[in-house]
């Protein structure tokens, strides 16, 4: 019996990410806290920078092992972190980037409503929209 395509949908801040791992039948929850502290970081004008000083490799690793088994997924959330996660995978997780669909804006949702917007922008995507719905997915 072939299995049922999972997918992920990745929210987060510098502080915490919600991560859901979701297939036809069953939706899977967890939260991973940011270990480093997010310090301010005084800067001079003029330089390059962000004014923020922390490492993140710990962070993305913890969100990169919870969706490891993942057939597709999105990243999602305010800010710049989902870029700099997007950024990460290039130099540490090449097969995870290719099986990522999306990076989309998006504030502060529930858990519920994190999950309902993962699955229209799921069901959207050719690549993963009739996996969505009970189908397979193909390329």
């Amino acid at each position: 019996m072939p299995r049922n395509p999972t997918h992920a949908v990745v929210w987060l801040d510098f502080h915490q990410a919600k991560v859901f791992l979701i297939n036809v039948e069953d939706v899977e929850g967890q939260r991973i806290k940011a270990d480093a502290p997010h310090r301010q970081v005084h800067h001079k004008a003029q330089e390059v920078g962000s004014g923020h000083d922390r490492d993140d490799h710990k962070y993305f690793e913890a969100i990169l092992a919870a969706i490891e088994n993942a057939d597709s997924w999105l990243i999602v959330g305010p800010g710049s972190t989902k870029r700099e996660l997007e950024k990460y995978l290039d130099q540490h997780a090449e097969d995870l980037k290719k099986k990522l669909v999306g990076v989309e804006p998006m504030d502060r949702p529930t858990d519920g409503e994190l999950v309902a917007q993962a699955h229209r922008l799921l069901q959207a995507h050719p690549r993963t929209g009739r996996a969505m719905r009970g189908g397979t997915a193909k390329g």
